[in-house]
């Protein structure tokens, strides 16, 4: 760590900011963000040129991009060594490389870094109740959608539904958890929300349906298994998986080891 400057703290897991020394350093300009913000979720790597100008550009980057690009990097350095005061130790952070530019991760705080970090933990972890603490510190980072008010481009949307998937399989991860440390009853308002919200999510009708078996809600858990197989026929024309038709028969003869049954599987 820098001692003087300290770091840039970035969070991108909702609205985006860049702070340093208190001081907000995130550009205003549209494409300064997007450039901003694909530096940031790739701190510590190298992002191209190639790729900037397809983020930026797509398909048809004016012909003076290489310039354009060159400005940007300038006129974000500025930004940073405003808040600084240093210019040199704006170029420590957002470093020229071979290829392309990266951010110093040494110099940076990002919430996805630590979001990402917690996962991997929680994913690690060999008992429930280190999982659901962990994958809960992880998804208590988000607030909305990554990047929400940055404009995307192909790259960019790419990387945030990236995250997206990393957070939907967290969070099916910690509520797996918490079944399986008996917290079925607090799960039934937060499950039928998700359900509500990703109807064709098969592994949160499954959770529901487990949770209000075990809350003794057996005929509610066989509803949703109906709501899901009508959803799915219509919309996509399949049957339920087999997750939720073992489920469902599990449900149907009564058997007691449901839950475990569907955390294990």
């Amino acid at each position: 760590m820098d001692e003087e400057h300290g770091t840039v703290t970035l969070r991108l897991l909702g609205p985006v900011s860049a702070h340093l020394l208190g001081q907000p350093v995130m550009p205003t300009a549209p494409k300064q963000r997007q450039m901003f913000a694909l530096l940031a979720l790739h701190a510590g790597r190298v992002v191209t040129k190639q790729t900037l100008v397809e983020e930026l550009w797509g398909d048809e980057p004016p012909r003076s991009f290489s310039t354009t690009l060159q400005t940007y990097v300038l006129q974000l350095r500025a930004r940073l060594a405003a808040a600084a005061r240093d210019r040199g130790w704006a170029r420590r952070l957002l470093e020229t490389k071979h290829a392309g530019y990266q951010f110093n991760a040494q110099l940076c705080d990002t919430d996805v870094a630590e979001f990402q970090r917690l996962v991997r933990s929680g994913r690690r972890a060999g008992e429930p109740a280190a999982t659901a603490e962990l994958l809960g510190r992880a998804l208590a980072l988000w607030h909305g959608p990554a990047l929400v008010d940055v404009p995307a481009g192909r790259v960019l949307r790419a990387e945030v539904a990236a995250l997206e998937e990393t957070r939907l399989g967290a969070l099916e991860r910690r509520i797996d958890a918490d079944l399986a440390l008996g917290r079925h009853a607090d799960l039934l308002g937060e499950l039928t929300m998700l359900v509500a919200r990703n109807p064709m999510n098969e592994n949160f009708r499954a959770q529901l349906m487990t949770a209000l078996y075990r809350s003794g809600r057996a005929g509610h858990a066989l509803e949703v298994f109906r709501e899901a197989r009508r959803v799915l026929r219509e919309e996509l024309g399949v049957e339920p998986g087999p997750r939720l038709q073992r489920l469902h028969q599990a449900i149907l003869t009564g058997d007691l080891d449901i839950e475990s049954t569907w955390l294990a599987s």
